[in-house]
């Protein structure tokens, strides 16, 4: 008989916030893939928990994945966590996921803290949708055309960015989205947790007059209210994102999603009348 994969949600800073699921699990399972062993170990330790931990992380899940899954196909159930808040988002975990399925071993969540709907909760930004992108790329050109491509988005945007490229990422923000409401949740759960309130530019601007800033940060962009009528033909408005270096079928894509149209669409309208 097999084992059983679980996909556990830790603390992101308040080691409270860990559910009596959580724990249970992380008491019964044969043992934990963690990020780092030296952060999980705190965790473990603060509840009197002791269990064999295997290192899993960026450079070392492609070959992990499959000696895990080699554990789980012979009837140990083991628990993945991350550094903090939910496996997968943002973190490691997508090969040791998608091998366990494919080895028919059974995956359960173990739900819990999110960074991303944590910030989302109590920025005060519309939730009725929303859309999480992971970080910011960090060069400023390629954030902004990240940013761009998500310029007409009607959805309240989600990010994540290191203190040190916050600022220079709401001078990119304030650049291409303009006045749009924008949250920076810092340090969350945690004793300096704050949520700054207002433009890009006024947020950067507070920020700015600090000496330094610390913490973990989730950036939050309120929609957009202004609905734009772009004429273009299409074709020109797939070559226009052509030249910002998109590729053909990722341009598509792009001019797909901003005039609400399915990218099959966008290609035969191309396609039959060059989109003319």
């Amino acid at each position: 008989m097999t084992g059983i994969l679980y996909i556990v949600a830790t603390p992101i800073g308040n080691l409270e916030d860990i559910t009596l699921r959580a724990l249970r699990v992380l008491r019964e399972v044969d043992w934990i893939a963690c990020e780092d062993t030296r952060q999980t170990h705190k965790l473990l330790d603060h509840f009197g928990i002791v269990k064999p931990m295997v290192s899993y992380h960026d450079h070392n899940e492609s070959g992990r994945a499959a000696e895990l899954v080699g554990r789980l196909t012979h009837g140990g159930s083991g628990a993945l966590v991350s550094d903090a808040g939910t496996p997968l988002i943002s973190d490691p975990g997508y090969r040791l996921v998608q091998a366990a399925i494919a080895a028919e071993v059974p995956v359960v969540p173990i739900p819990g803290v999110s960074a991303a709907v944590s910030a989302l909760s109590a920025a005060g930004l519309p939730t009725d949708a929303f859309r999480f992108c992971g970080f910011l790329p960090p060069k400023s050109t390629q954030r902004r055309k990240i940013l761009e491509q998500f310029k007409l988005e009607t959805a309240t945007l989600i990010f994540y960015e290191t203190p040190h490229r916050i600022l220079e990422a709401l001078d990119d923000v304030a650049a291409v989205m303009g006045a749009r409401p924008v949250v920076v949740a810092r340090e969350l759960t945690k004793l300096h947790e704050e949520f700054l309130r207002g433009t890009a530019a006024k947020v950067q601007t507070e920020l700015a007059s600090r000496p330094s800033v610390k913490g973990e940060i989730t950036l939050l962009i309120g929609k957009t209210h202004e609905v734009q009528v772009d004429d273009t033909p299409l074709e020109d408005a797939v070559r226009a994102a052509e030249r910002q270096g998109l590729a053909r079928m990722e341009a598509i894509k792009q001019v797909a999603r901003q005039r609400g149209l399915s990218k099959r669409e966008v290609y035969r309208l191309i396609a039959g009348d060059g989109g003319r």
